[in-house]
């Protein structure tokens, strides 16, 4: 009997909500012990000491909830013919807050959001940490109700299931030990001396089946050798080109314990999110990809999917990570332009080269509202817009920087959705190359789908009639969608492929430093 389980609180170390929540789970539990019977640690006990054991198969760190500790206790009790009842009483409590402990980080991570700069922070007290500690103390199938608290998301299991497979990867460090080519790139039929190394690491990831390796010799990068690079290629945001060359290179040649990590910090942001009340719109920076969800189930059937053009990876001009909420379209959009382009870009131009606003149907406003008065570009107001005066607004047409249309989602980074006059910057396998707002690939069809609940005709013949109709025709959304504006740099697909996307803005470089210091 754990007469004052007070004492030993001050073994249990960093337990969510202090010792009140264990205060609390014993006194429901009558000051009794959870995890022992006559003084023998349960089965339960047992296997949730084995889950600690393994919580790097969630992308976690088992020192962080004393697991080798523990399991050593447990044999403690399991072997010793009499234990102290202190001792018995600090392995239930320790085990207690340890699991309390895994079972808050296995549901909402380990580290607050907003600690990466990234406003995703929604209040959270989804999870009752009473009723799953009691549950997982008498539960028959413990990895069943584990998985009942991890993030509900198909693709959130199905990068849990690929965290496996590149644990086993990560082990053989000369799978992707290749040697150097030459200075030029190597292309199909050429000779390549780390052919054979290249086929096994391709085998090995699932690039390549052992049934598709061809008769060349061993030192030919040949065709279905050169298919298999294009597959790895595709996987990695490379232009798949099936050449050997050196960005595919360096790519094959990260360590793959890296690959496993990207992996990890991704399942890592994933607990970041709430499940899907209304079908959301989500951008993934990384992997320049915009996903709009028909329902609240994140099957790729039920996804409308395009390419995005992000922001620049200058710390100016990235694309900030936050949620926010679709109110609006604009048809054929004014552009406001943004202070800090005005400031760094526009201003030499205007003040070098007097036909510069003509030349790119630039006006100068006083007032925010769309009627304000235009003013003549003369030395007094060009100097009353370098002081914040007036504004810098161009007008719709073939060259707006918004292209035909604009996808309000109001928030204070000024960021939006938005169409383009530039379509062949697609072609490019890395698209950070905006001031921050994001470009996407197909609008029309972007349209039909956040227009597709509110009044009016909206085909896709009726759309482009509208972004080549009427200057600033706004439509509101009969209900406002969720916009995630979302960063990881690893994605399992539904195909059984696993996505690596570099790590563009370095939010990977800073979550893995916020870990560290929390584990120091």
């Amino acid at each position: 009997m754990l007469t004052a389980p007070q004492a030993f609180f001050p073994l249990i170390g960093d337990i969510p909500r202090g010792p009140d929540t264990l205060r609390e789970l014993y006194r429901g539990h009558g000051y009794a012990p959870i995890w022992e019977q006559s003084g023998r640690p349960t089965i339960q006990a047992q296997r949730l000491t084995q889950v600690l054991l393994e919580a790097d198969a969630y992308g976690l760190r088992p020192s962080d909830y004393d697991a080798d500790s523990i399991a050593a206790q447990i044999q403690e009790l399991l072997t010793a013919p009499a234990i102290a009842a202190g001792r018995q009483a600090e392995f239930d409590l320790r085990l207690s807050g340890s699991v309390l402990r895994f079972a808050r980080h296995l549901h909402y991570g380990r580290v607050d959001p907003r600690d990466c700069g990234f406003q995703l922070y929604v209040p959270r007290s989804d999870l009752d940490e009473i009723a799953v500690v009691a549950r997982l103390a008498t539960t028959n199938d413990t990895y069943a109700d584990l998985a009942a608290i991890e993030p509900p998301f198909n693709h959130y299991r199905l990068l849990k299931a690929a965290l496996a497979k590149y644990r086993r990867l990560a082990s053989d460090t000369s799978l992707n030990d290749l040697p150097e080519f030459s200075v030029r790139s190597v292309r199909p039929g050429e000779p390549y001396s780390g052919a054979a190394a290249l086929r096994r690491l391709l085998v090995a990831l699932g690039d390549l089946n052992t049934g598709e390796v061809g008769s060349s010799p061993d030192d030919t990068l040949d065709d279905a050798l050169s298919a298999a690079l294009k597959s790895f290629q595709r996987r990695h945001g490379l232009v798949a080109d099936g050449i050997l060359g050196k960005r595919t290179f360096a790519a094959l040649t990260v360590p793959l314990v890296h690959r496993k990590r990207q992996i990890e910090l991704t399942l890592e942001r994933w607990r970041w999110l709430q499940p899907f009340t209304t079908p959301p719109i989500v951008v993934n920076l990384p992997a320049f990809r915009l996903y709009a969800f028909r329902t609240t189930d994140d099957r790729e059937r039920d996804m409308l999917k395009m390419d995005v053009i992000i922001g620049q990876s200058y710390p100016e001009t990235q694309t900030p990570v936050f949620l926010a909420e679709m109110k609006y379209v604009v048809f054929r959009p004014y552009w406001d332009v943004p202070d800090s382009i005005v400031q760094r870009e526009m201003l030499p131009e205007i003040r070098s080269h007097p036909r510069f606003l003509q030349r790119n149907h630039l006006e100068l406003v006083r007032g925010w509202k769309d009627d304000s008065p235009i003013v003549p570009p003369t030395p007094k107001n060009i100097e009353a817009l370098a002081s914040g005066g007036l504004r810098l607004r161009q007008q719709p047409g073939r060259d707006n920087a918004l292209g035909a249309i604009k996808f309000a989602l109001p928030n204070h980074h000024s960021v939006y959705l938005h169409a383009t006059p530039a379509p062949n910057l697609f072609k490019e396998s890395s698209r950070a190359l905006s001031h921050g707002c994001i470009r996407v690939s197909h609008p029309v069809a972007l349209a039909e789908y956040v227009l597709r609940n509110t009044p009016g005709d909206w085909t896709p013949e009726n759309i482009r009639r509208a972004m080549n109709g009427e200057p600033n025709q706004r439509v509101e959304l009969s209900k406002p969608i969720r916009v995630m504006i979302l960063y990881g740099t690893a994605m399992a697909t539904e195909s059984g492929q696993v996505l690596f996307f570099d790590d563009i803005y370095g939010h990977d470089e800073k979550l893995e430093k916020l870990l560290q210091a929390r584990n120091s």
